[in-house]
């Protein structure tokens, strides 16, 4: 007798179908959600220091996590770490990244860290051709330097207004892409629970050690409600950006996350009287520009048939 024919087993989180239009509207979440993260940190930053924020947000969020394990065996069905090591490694990733993310947003200028945030596009190229050994052409090349330069107007070194926090926000940019680089697809693998909730157990436990000597508590009603938003709208964003970039295409998410400068901008104008100079306003467009350029010509050679020449 021949034995039955065998089928491979279906993995649990196949890959997602392109679907742009569930794609857009988890990145408009996404938005809302860093947007009103950003500017709730800037807030709390007056009574807390920027660690105890990560440390808190991040273990608050464990917990939350951790009870609807319990409550719900659908939530824990949907759990798997088939890579744990490339989970490790983008936790900890995002856990310095949102670190120094925090510290830049309580010292620098709202709209002048969201722009510098805005850096992440281009050192994702960059790392990719370092890491993946990807072929760029010179359009990708002017666009990563044009970027950078964009960069440098903002920054302005050696000319009085450079502010260290800069350097901080430059870090958190750079941190973020590396993570995306280096967990590349693990969302597709393991799904978008299973990649958030690593990352912020992950933030939690490296963050107590910096947190523990300035931990604290919010003072008042408004700071509890500041971390509150933090906590809340943190992790629509982390939830949010997964669920976008598995779903739909980046050349065309990338130009919805540009509102973010928007909202925060208009919240940072009302709430503290912050107004971005023409050098802030200048190096945006440049950076803006350039990543916008790189997420289109991206997703324009993603539906090119063949690919025999390089980008």
């Amino acid at each position: 007798m021949n034995p039955a024919p065998t089928h491979p087993p279906k993995p649990p989180n196949p890959p997602h179908k392109v679907d742009n239009l569930r794609g857009i509207w988890w990145i408009l979440l996404s938005v809302l959600g860093s947007s009103a993260m950003a500017v709730a940190v800037r807030d709390i930053s007056t009574q807390i220091d920027s660690r105890t924020i990560v440390f808190l947000r991040s273990a608050i969020s464990s917990g939350a996590i951790l009870l609807a394990l319990i409550l719900f065996a659908r939530l824990r069905a949907q759990l798997r770490f088939s890579q744990p090591m490339r989970h490790l490694i983008r936790g900890s990733l995002i856990a310095a990244s949102t670190h120094f993310g925090f510290h830049a947003i309580a010292k620098l200028p709202m709209a002048t860290v969201t722009v510098l945030f805005f850096l992440a596009p281009i050192w994702a190229t960059l790392l990719a051709i370092l890491i993946h050994k990807e072929r760029v052409g010179p359009r990708r090349i002017v666009a990563i330097t044009v970027g950078f330069a964009g960069a440098m107007v903002i920054l302005r070194p050696g000319f009085g207004s450079f502010e260290p926090a800069m350097l901080a926000a430059l870090a958190s940019s750079f941190l973020f892409a590396l993570a995306l680089n280096m967990s590349r697809g693990l969302a597709q693998v393991d799904g978008a629970t299973s990649a958030y909730f690593s990352s912020v157990i992950i933030t939690a436990l490296v963050s107590l050690p910096f947190a523990w000597p300035v931990l604290a508590l919010p003072a008042d009603m408004r700071g509890s409600i500041a971390l509150s938003i933090v906590v809340v709208a943190g992790a629509l964003r982390g939830y949010a950006d997964i669920e976008a970039y598995r779903h739909g295409e980046a050349g065309l998410l990338a130009p919805i996350t540009y509102l973010r400068l928007v909202l925060i901008a208009t919240a940072a104008y009302f709430m503290y009287q912050e107004v971005p100079d023409k050098f802030t306003i200048i190096g945006a467009l440049i950076v803006i520009s350039a990543t916008l350029y790189i997420a289109l010509r991206e997703a324009r050679l993603k539906r090119l048939s063949g690919r025999s020449a390089p980008p």
